[in-house]
């Protein structure tokens, strides 16, 4: 497999958990950066790490961002995980659309070099399923908000090989990091001796340990791959798997009933789907590839981040 040294990648949603472990990376393996920022107070220029004002609500972007670059990484994106207001749903939607066609558009309108698009996605998808195991070729999409969320934003990423570039897409399980993101929510109300599984609990956890996810990026990106990718670890387990293995490193007793889901609907409302329905998801496309978890098991990551 054909690998690339010497590059440039410009990303967006760089200050994110992801970006923030896909930047670690691209230095450590001399790959220098451009990021896109929405503060100017964050914007940072050295060597190797330069930072570039957009708004992509406005439209502004500097177009500087694109010297040099060879490939981008988009990550932005309103998070899913704040309150599904009619507004917010909204602005989720376009903060992934807007900002992809904001770039679009100054690739079309500037010269540039940029041979490689890869986007951020979701396991979302997938149709909720307790009995189905999605890989990339899996045809049906679920007709939930969030089904529709990663459909646009997959869809605004394919208009990328109209550039002649390589357009990948990476659809993302549930990401665990110590400090961020999913884990820490989880382990809070087992510590306080409040944990149990959430609905039947039989619902599909496909995650992925934050060093493999940034990993699976980079790999993608130095083997100019293009096309779908999962990325999820190998072991996908249930909600009761995770919640009971979560409790088995903190040492700590689950004695509570599963939580009903009625009561996570009354709670959350349209949001309860983040917690009551999962995807059993595929990660075999990758591997074969070449590319090897670091963590393929739940186990050896709560080794890591607990």
């Amino acid at each position: 497999m054909q690998i690339r040294f010497s590059m440039k990648v410009l990303i967006s949603g760089a200050t994110g958990l992801i970006g923030k472990e896909i930047i670690k990376l691209c230095h450590q393996n001399t790959i220098d950066v451009h990021y896109l920022t929405t503060s100017q107070h964050k914007i940072k220029n050295k060597p190797n790490y330069r930072g570039y004002f957009w708004n992509p609500k406005q439209g502004e972007i500097d177009a500087l961002c694109l010297l040099g670059v060879d490939a981008i990484i988009h990550l932005a994106g309103a998070s899913i995980a704040s309150k599904w207001t009619p507004d917010y749903k909204e602005e989720i939607i376009e903060s992934r659309v807007l900002s992809a066609n904001l770039l679009f558009n100054t690739l079309h309108k500037h010269e540039n070099q940029v041979k490689q698009f890869i986007s951020s996605s979701g396991i979302n998808i997938y149709p909720n399923s307790l009995e189905e195991l999605y890989t990339e070729e899996s045809q049906e999409i679920d007709d939930s908000f969030l089904g529709n969320v990663v459909l646009n934003w997959e869809e605004i990423a394919d208009k990328f090989a109209i550039e002649h570039m390589k357009v990948a897409k990476i659809r993302t399980g549930v990401v665990l990091d110590a400090l961020e993101g999913a884990l820490p929510k989880l382990i809070q109300p087992i510590k306080l001796g409040l944990g149990a599984p959430l609905g039947s609990g039989k619902q599909w956890q496909s995650w992925i340990h934050i060093k493999d996810i940034a990993a699976l990026y980079l790999f993608v990106l130095q083997n100019n791959l293009e096309g779908v990718y999962n990325a999820v670890s190998p072991n996908p387990v249930t909600n009761n798997e995770m919640t009971i293995e979560i409790a088995k490193r903190l040492k700590k007793p689950l004695w509570l009933p599963n939580i009903p889901a009625f009561i996570l609907q009354v709670i959350l409302g349209e949001m309860a789907i983040l917690v009551l329905s999962g995807q059993k998801v595929s990660s075999k496309k990758i591997e074969n590839k070449g590319f090897q978890f670091k963590y393929p098991t739940l186990v050896k990551a709560l080794e890591n981040l607990i």
